[in-house]
């Protein structure tokens, strides 16, 4: 878990500083939709991320008032082969995505460019991080529900 959260936490804490005295800058967190997806088997990976979540929230929270802004975002799915990496069987055809569209690790970046330069705080980058982030307010159980069906795991 350390890794994840504890990572996060000593770079901002390096280098924030050093931007507070430039005339602007910009810090932008990444964390995934396991934020609030409790998923079966990935428990600490999920914790780590809601801690991300929760830091990257109060960064911001410190520092409206400064010239440093900061971005929280949660990126969708892109086209990599991270589902292949995670051991679970899947359908190869188009159907899986009907419902939304992978981004090209450039469309991905090009949403989280746009949303820094905005200076906004909440970047859900992707269909599925917009659905998945509207199931969780109204229905926390759904969305974890949905990812451990996808990913074959009780």
């Amino acid at each position: 878990m350390g890794h994840f959260s504890y990572g996060t936490l000593y770079i901002c804490k390096a280098f924030l500083p050093h931007l507070l005295r430039r005339p602007e800058a910009h810090i932008t967190n990444i964390f995934s939709m396991g934020r609030f997806l409790p998923v079966p088997r990935q428990a600490i990976y999920c914790a780590s991320k809601a801690a991300v979540k929760m830091f990257t929230e109060g960064l911001h929270s410190k520092l409206k008032h400064s010239k440093v802004g900061v971005t929280a975002v949660i990126p969708g799915g892109v086209h990599t082969n991270i589902v292949e990496n995670t051991g679970a069987e899947r359908e190869r055809d188009e159907s899986q995505n009907r419902y939304y569209k992978l981004l090209s690790p450039k469309e991905e970046a090009e949403i989280i460019i746009r949303g820094m330069e905005n200076k906004e705080f909440r970047v859900l980058a992707g269909t599925d991080a917009k659905l998945m982030d509207f199931l969780y307010r109204f229905n926390p159980k759904k969305p974890a529900e949905l990812i451990a069906k996808k990913l074959g795991k009780p």
